[in-house]
This record gives C-alpha cells, sequence and structure tokens, in this order.
C-alpha cells in the first residue's frame, strides 16, 4: 500500500490516495462552544481525532492566587456555567476543610438540597439538547419549560438564575425566605410528572435509538485510562459515585434514597439513559432533603467569620460529584488570605480527552451523535 499524503481543505473533497484534514469548529453548533476537533478523514471513516482546547481559557486558576478566599467562589463559580451551585461547593468546602471548621446542619441539607435541584438544572439542559443535535426539536422546549420550574425556586432562594454565588465560607448566604420549602417541593412534584416525556418522546423513538444504540462505545479501560467520570464512566459499568463511596454534606445519610445508576454497553444511548434515569434519583434525594429541613429547629445557616480571613499554612484536595463529573481542588496555602495554588479538576476536561479513541473507526455522520452524548462545557475543559 503506497504512503498517502494529506490535505487540510475546507469546502471539496481531494484525491483517492489523500487523507483529508477536517475541522470542526471552532465556532460549530455541534460543539457547544469554541472547540474545535481536527478529523483525519479516510473517505467518510474518521481515522484519527484531535479536540483542539483553550480557545475560551480565561486562566481561572492564576486568577485564584489573586483574589482572596471570599473572592474566589466568584471565579469557581463560573466554569461549568451549568453547575455553578456545585461548583462553588467543591472550593468552599476545600477552604473550610483547611480551617478545620464545622458548618452548622441547616447549612449542610441545604447545601444538599441546592445541589441535587442543580444537578436537575444541568442534566435537564442535555436531555433536551442532546436529540435536538439529532434532529428532533421537540424535546429541547419540554427540557427548557422544567428547567424554568427549578430555576424559579433556585433564582427566589439566591437571586441569581445561572451564577447563584451563595455558597459561603462556613455555610450559606442567608437561610431560606419564608415557605420557600413548600414551594420548591411544589416545583419538584410539577418537574416529575412531566419527566415521562423523555421516556415516550425520546427512549421510544426508533430514529433516536438507532442513531446512538451501539455508536460511540467507550470502554471500562479507556474510561479508567483517561480519568473519565460521571454519568459517562457510569454508562460504560464503571460504578463509581463520590455520594455514595465517599460521602460528603449530608449524602452518608441518604443512602437509602440514593441510586448510583449505571450501563454496560458504553455507548450514546446509554449514556442518555443513565442521564434520565440520574435525574429522577436526583428529583427523589432533593425530596428527601426537604423532610429532613422540615424536622430541623431553627438554627444558624453559617459560621461567623473573622474581617480578614486567612487558612493555615498546608494543602488538602476536595472533590465533589458534579453533575458532569469529578470536580476536585487542589488547596495550597502559605498562611496569607489568598490561595498560594488553587488546582482545579474539572470532570469535562478529563472526559473530552477520550474523543481521541471514540472517534477512530466511526462514520462523520456518527461523530455528532458521539460527541454530544460527552455532555460538556467548554468553559470547564478550558478552566
Amino acid at each position: 500500500m503506497t504512503e498517502t499524503t494529506r490535505t487540510t481543505v475546507g469546502i471539496g473533497g481531494a484525491a483517492e490516495s489523500t487523507d483529508m484534514v477536517l475541522n470542526i469548529g471552532p465556532q460549530h453548533p455541534s460543539t457547544h462552544g469554541v472547540l474545535r476537533l481536527r478529523l483525519v478523514l479516510d473517505g467518510e471513516v474518521i481515522r484519527e481525532a484531535e479536540p483542539v482546547i483553550g480557545y475560551m481559557h480565561r486562566g481561572a486558576e492564576k486568577l485564584f492566587e489573586a483574589r482572596d478566599y471570599r473572592q474566589i467562589v466568584m471565579l469557581a463559580n463560573r466554569h461549568d456555567w451549568l453547575s455553578a451551585f456545585s461548583n462553588e461547593l467543591g472550593v468552599v468546602m476545600a477552604v473550610e476543610r483547611m480551617l478545620g471548621m464545622e458548618v452548622p446542619e441547616r447549612a449542610v441539607w441545604t447545601r444538599t438540597l441546592l445541589a441535587e435541584l442543580n444537578r436537575v438544572l444541568n442534566h435537564l439542559m442535555f436531555l433536551g439538547s442532546y436529540p435536538l443535535e439529532l434532529g428532533g426539536i421537540t424535546p429541547v422546549f419540554h427540557a427548557f419549560r422544567e428547567r424554568e420550574v427549578i430555576q424559579a425556586v433556585m433564582e427566589e432562594v439566591s437571586g441569581g438564575r445561572m451564577h447563584y454565588m451563595f455558597n459561603r465560607v462556613g455555610g450559606l448566604k442567608e437561610d431560606l425566605p419564608a415557605g420557600w420549602q413548600g414551594r420548591a417541593r411544589h416545583a419538584i412534584a410539577e418537574v416529575r410528572s412531566r419527566m415521562d416525556v423523555y421516556d415516550g418522546l425520546v427512549l421510544g423513538n426508533e430514529i433516536f435509538r438507532g442513531r446512538t444504540r451501539g455508536i460511540g462505545v467507550l470502554s471500562r479501560e479507556v474510561v479508567h485510562a483517561y480519568g473519565v467520570s460521571g454519568p459517562i464512566a457510569r454508562a460504560s459499568g464503571v460504578d463509581f459515585d463520590l455520594r455514595r463511596d465517599e460521602p460528603y454534606l449530608a449524602y452518608g445519610e441518604l443512602q437509602d434514597t440514593l441510586t448510583v445508576v449505571t450501563r454496560e454497553a458504553g455507548d450514546c444511548l446509554a449514556r442518555f439513559e443513565c442521564l434520565l434515569e440520574q435525574t429522577h434519583n436526583a428529583l427523589d434525594l432533593a425530596d428527601a432533603c426537604l423532610d429532613r429541613l422540615g424536622e430541623l429547629p431553627p438554627g444558624p445557616i453559617n459560621q461567623r467569620l473573622p474581617k480578614v480571613l486567612k487558612a493555615p499554612e498546608g494543602q488538602t484536595y476536595a472533590w465533589t460529584e458534579n453533575p458532569l463529573g469529578i470536580n476536585g481542588y487542589y488547596l495550597v496555602s502559605k498562611g496569607e488570605k489568598t490561595p498560594y495554588r488553587l488546582k482545579l479538576r474539572s470532570a469535562s476536561f478529563n472526559n473530552i480527552q477520550a474523543l481521541t479513541e471514540l472517534l477512530p473507526g466511526t462514520q462523520v455522520a456518527d461523530m455528532v451523535a458521539i460527541l454530544g452524548s460527552l455532555f460538556f462545557v467548554v468553559g470547564d475543559i478550558d478552566k
């Protein structure tokens, strides 16, 4: 077989003996933002795939070093803009661990509740947008309707629709508004009553199943090799969830309600099924948190902090089960009011690297189905 040459093309084909190098993105509707995929094609078959990242890199980790421990919550809030509350949670937990600080019980349960509602918001976005990328426009309208119901209660409690800024070192900004728990319970029940639309409208659709079943199979070995986590890893049979395996917040007391959803197929369909079933479980966990909050006596929602907050010299690592996977903060302190180093381990950064293994050997027509099933946020990749 003669050695082939490669030609980078924009529009049009190339000679039969030439591999075509095609850029998908960085401005492309299937890339969820400014992500670029460099594909080497042999006709309609992908031979190599390289995710090219960094187009919206904002240097958050460097900025952490120039902000004090109250201000870094704002920076941590933003990298995965669909999981803002969960992002805040990881960084304040790291600082609290450095300080050896105990958070009031009321704050622990409220944080758990809001983290699960944030998980529902995140998953609903992908449950609606993934079928849209495959040509089904209807589910996204349902998803945004349900998101509005949950976002209304999240906005009421925090004042924000996307960037909640509700976590504080030592607890939460303030207590829940009067009557909010009843409104939150009603919102959860309303969303749960309409979740079957995804079973019937999406999973029951022959075209959707045809485009996703057996496509983009991610093996358990690749999951471990690339550090893939979250629903994508669990769809490949990796039974790992920090909420169960290393409980934080109130998850240790919610083991009877918590279900770690797994599948064995590892394909696009399995990843969607994991996301959908996990959304159902997040609603159940939120209800359980509301039950417990209703039993707690009135009490503080945060700890009183000194005017200048300094973490003692040392280092710690705090990780959480974010909606998209494992989110970790490695904090190093020199005893100052700002972190000496704060390394962010984001879920999407590791998950998207698996494309180099997933895409080769597949058809160009299946590329969007595989890419969308990784449920990533570009800000979470670029940090």
